[in-house]
């Protein structure tokens, strides 16, 4: 219910969006200057992988998310392939059922593990899929084995069964800790007294399994649109680093979603974050 109030009070704000002062979002390139939706749209119909970094609770955020998905369909004529962060690699068999139109809702819910906020924020998406009988890729890891690597590091993957390891990328994982979104990571948590050097290793092997799961997935002439936490494609590292070592020379784009109190500010530490960097509302509703 909150995410259809939430969507009303955006839609209020729509007209705002063709060309008045007041809007609940602007629009950077990458180099922090204003830009456009249109110009968006065009960059994205380049594009063989679209990563779309957003906050999870960014009721604008999941908005775009559709919009975009809808225009990308219209412009490549229906071929569009979807994935998420949000589902994982061994609840693709209850997802792809459910897109199909094989289960309703509430069997989807029981056999699969849904985010609290999937009703709000995801179901949308996949809805659009399912209506148009597009292929949604569940690409993250599941939790359990990322929960592993934090906990007893990369080898402890080697102990999974061939079962269990087809619901991760292929071993070893490749690794580099230099990287600063990494190097970020570990900083932010010894700030807040967590020591675990393993905490962006258990990151990198969701990133690593997702670019695995984009790369078994491409499709020629097709848009590969994948959404997901914003640090999981920001500066180009975390899913980016890992696809462009399995299919490089392949074109992406980058969406980044952040939100503050004036949007008309664009702070010098989001240049280069993402080649279109949206900058939200942070008075706009939350979806939770």
């Amino acid at each position: 219910m909150r995410f259809i109030f939430s969507t009303v009070i955006l839609l209020l704000f729509v007209p705002l969006l063709r060309g008045q002062e007041a809007k609940p979002f602007l629009i950077y390139n990458a180099k922090g200057k204003k830009t456009s939706y249109k110009k968006l749209l065009k960059s994205a119909a380049r594009a063989d992988v679209i990563f779309f970094g957003e906050e999870h609770n960014n009721t604008i955020a999941h908005w775009l998310e559709l919009k975009l998905t809808a225009d990308m369909y219209r412009i490549k004529n229906g071929k569009i392939i979807l994935g998420a962060e949000m589902f994982e690699r061994d609840n693709q068999e209850a997802l792809t059922r459910y897109v199909s139109g094989e289960i309703d809702e509430k069997q989807l819910d029981s056999l699969a593990r849904l985010w609290p906020n999937f009703e709000k924020d995801y179901k949308p998406l996949v809805d659009f899929a399912r209506k148009h009988r597009l292929p949604f890729i569940a690409t993250n890891i599941p939790r359990r084995y990322a929960s592993l690597v934090y906990k007893k590091g990369f080898g402890a993957l080697d102990s999974l069964s061939k079962k269990e390891k087809q619901w991760i990328m292929p071993l070893p994982v490749a690794y580099d800790s230099t990287l600063s979104q990494y190097r970020r990571m570990l900083e932010m948590m010894k700030a807040h007294g967590h020591t675990n050097p393993n905490l962006p290793k258990a990151q990198a092997v969701k990133d690593a399994t997702m670019a695995h799961s984009i790369a078994e997935n491409l499709k020629d002439g097709h848009t590969f649109i994948h959404y997901n936490g914003s640090y999981h494609s920001a500066f180009d590292q975390g899913i980016i680093w890992y696809l462009r070592r399995l299919k490089p020379g392949i074109k992406i784009l980058t969406v980044e979603v952040v939100s503050q109190k004036d949007i008309r500010k664009f702070d010098p530490e989001l240049k280069h974050t993402a080649d279109f960097i949206i900058i939200t509302d942070e008075t706009f509703p939350k979806s939770y």
